[in-house]
């Protein structure tokens, strides 16, 4: 709702200022203090450069500004535009840029004057930006073409079918991918029901969520573990963490539905049974070619040899992906498109915001690949916890990297360890691995800032006319409903 335009001066929007900045200060206070980093470069080894603190300064104002703005009355709607998100982003990316082409070293050792920014961009666009956002440009153009439609009676098994759909497509499509496809027939289904809410939060939980946790196509965080060396299959070991949280969420949805529906006006459920449309999925198609995506990135990997033949160092991978995209804006009838009130505003937030982050976030990494074992994270429930924390309040990709990036630089101290990863040392032990994982994806679901499809969720239910919990409302859901199974996988999968 609109405020008076004085409404920064009145108290209330100086405490919804607050609380949010307050939380977000909180939130960082679960990083090292610059002091403590500081102390920690001054023992490093000299063979080993470590940034100054200082500028970590623009990767943590940049999340801040995602944490933060959409939450102020006065800044939110001037945060709506994607050229302001890019004018943020391009401006705390110029100053790392600034940063690296005159300090005259280097991401991994001295270069001599611009080489070091030489290095910056090659890692942080190059290797990294380009692969990613090609990757969620395709998965989210080809599943905008796919529709499915109809209104079906709204009972507690419809809908937790809806649920176990959307969490296992959300790992073959993305999480992206499998919320724009099923939110809003989902909400068509349930258009009879007045008690919808709780509905919208679980799909937020699984779909656009814990659900990607299988593939690296699935969530962002384990595609960055992809183009970093952890091969393309090995995130099927998640599935016993997945399993045991996608089921128990599934019974509790269940129940709380069942309860629901007893309560919902005998005049509405009347009418949900009178309304009968037959569901019907358009853009069939479009699986095809969201298949040729997943094996683009599972088979095109640079420098991989198949009878002879060797992938080039090209793009091939992201060309391929580009084409199939395409094919399906061409292929696909506009009606679908419309339809779904298909647009390209998302993404293009999304290629806004991570410009920069994957800039500015070069130089918290460095400093935590040789820090890294000094800051008392050497665990895997260690390492659950603290990228978890920080996914739920900042986004879930970043933290995923910068933990990586920490862990590439412990002991394996007796576990197992992967290797041929690219890392400092090369390896990373499997077990916080796959706490970085789970940890990132899982707890992505805290609030609505910890993934991007969360906020995409919540705004198509409230246009649908659905009263969604405010920033902290659904927190305590989250914290009611997740952190007790959050807490289950710890204690049984993570044992220190």
């Amino acid at each position: 709702m609109p405020l008076p335009a004085n409404s920064f001066t009145s108290v209330r929007a100086r405490r919804r200022w607050r609380i949010p900045a307050a939380m977000a200060l909180g939130v960082c206070g679960l990083l090292p203090a610059p002091a403590a980093l500081a102390a920690e470069a001054a023992a490093a080894t000299h063979d080993a450069f470590v940034p100054s603190p200082v500028w970590a300064f623009p990767f943590l104002a940049l999340l801040l500004a995602i944490a933060v703005f959409p939450l102020v009355s006065t800044l939110e709607h001037w945060w709506e535009r994607n050229r302001n998100k890019f004018l943020v982003a391009g401006v705390l990316g110029a100053l790392t840029c600034v940063y690296y082409g005159l300090r005259g070293h280097g991401l991994h050792g001295s270069e001599p004057g611009l080489a070091a920014l030489g290095s910056l961009l090659k890692h942080s666009v190059l290797i990294d930006y380009i692969p990613f956002i090609v990757l969620l440009f395709s998965l989210y153009t080809i599943s905008g073409g796919i529709r499915l439609s109809g209104d079906i009676p709204a009972h507690p098994l419809t809908n937790t079918g809806f649920l176990l759909v959307g969490g296992l497509l959300a790992s073959l499509i993305g999480t992206t991918g499998a919320s724009m496809l099923l939110i809003r027939p989902l909400l068509q289904v349930n258009g009879e029901r007045k008690h919808v809410k709780h509905t919208v939060i679980f799909f937020i939980f699984l779909v656009s969520n814990i659900g990607g946790a299988l593939l690296p196509v699935g969530d962002p965080p384990l595609f960055m573990g992809y183009l970093r060396g952890v091969p393309f299959l090995w995130t099927l070991h998640l599935t016993p963490e997945w399993l045991v949280c996608s089921s128990i969420l599934l019974v509790v949805y269940y129940a709380m539905d069942h309860f629901a529906y007893k309560h919902e006006d005998l005049s509405s459920l009347k009418l949900d049974e009178a309304v009968r449309v037959p569901l019907r999925l358009e853009g069939k198609r479009n699986f095809v070619l969201l298949l040729g995506v997943v094996l683009a990135v599972a088979l095109l990997v640079p420098g991989k040899t198949y009878l002879g033949w060797t992938v080039p160092d090209v793009y091939l991978r992201e060309i391929v992906q580009l084409v199939l995209a395409g094919l399906s804006m061409v292929l696909t009838d506009r009606a679908i498109r419309r339809a779904n009130h298909f647009n390209f505003h998302a993404i293009t937030e999304v290629a806004a915001l991570f410009i920069g982050i994957f800039i500015t976030m070069q130089v918290p990494i460095e400093i935590l690949q040789v820090l890294g074992p000094r800051l008392g994270l050497d665990t895997p429930r260690h390492f659950y916890w603290f990228s978890g924390a920080l996914s739920s309040f900042l986004d879930n990709t970043p933290t995923y990297v910068v933990f990586f990036e920490a862990a590439g630089g412990l002991t394996s101290h007796g576990m197992p360890v992967m290797t041929g990863l690219k890392t400092l040392t090369g390896g990373i032990p499997i077990p916080m691995l796959e706490a970085i994982s789970l940890g990132s994806v899982f707890m992505g679901a805290n609030t609505y800032i910890g993934n991007g499809p969360n906020f995409l969720v919540k705004s198509i239910a409230e246009s649908r006319g659905i009263k969604m919990p405010s920033f902290f409302g659904y927190t305590l859901y989250s914290l009611a409903l997740l952190m007790p199974i959050f807490v289950i996988i710890s204690l049984v999968f993570f044992r220190d």
